[in-house]
């Protein structure tokens, strides 16, 4: 016997496209991002508890907060970013695209998404160059290299191009899965 929420999720499996290694792999990907920007959301917050406790209750500010905190903003952000090209959940407007009939409605996606692409490559590249151009610079208070605050750039681009041209390939071919 099974109950309602068994029957709910084989009518919903029914409907749903047929997913792929390939979907399964870059949908766990996306999900890896979003769990370590939240474990990075969680660390920032409880250092910034542990400044304002070492400034206003020890009178020792801990100097390292704020650098730290800047380079854990750029991997949440990018690692964030990508994971919304991966689920469609990333800003943008699209009221106009999905007004127009369809030849024009798809020809607008293929376009929003080859230019998604460049924008990840250019991300990716300039990040890279960043990345090579600082590794003997060290970030000040903490001494990592300044190379740590571009590479979530080429994390992301890289991610970025992935994604979105896998989007690009599974609407060509017809297997959306889903997605817009």
């Amino acid at each position: 016997m099974s109950s309602y929420s068994d029957q709910l999720s084989d009518q919903s499996e029914a409907k749903s496209p047929v997913r792929t290694k390939l979907d399964s792999v870059l949908d766990g990907l996306a999900q890896l991002c979003i769990v370590v920007s939240g474990v990075l959301l969680v660390f920032l917050i409880l250092s910034f508890g542990w400044l304002v406790f070492g400034r206003y209750i020890l009178n020792d500010t801990p100097t390292w907060v704020e650098q730290t905190s800047l380079v854990i903003v750029v991997y949440i952000t990018c690692l964030g970013a990508a994971a919304g090209v991966r689920n469609n959940s990333h800003l943008s407007i699209d009221f106009v695209r999905e007004g127009l009939p369809a030849l024009p409605r798809d020809i607008m996606r293929y376009v929003a998404d080859l230019f998604v692409i460049v924008f990840g490559g250019f991300m990716a590249w300039q990040g890279w160059i960043i990345m090579m151009d600082n590794l003997e610079r060290p970030i000040p208070m903490i001494g990592l290299s300044e190379s740590w605050r571009a590479a979530p750039l080429v994390v992301c681009g890289v991610l970025i191009i992935l994604f979105s041209s896998v989007n690009v390939i599974e609407r060509a071919l017809g297997a959306s899965r889903g997605r817009k």
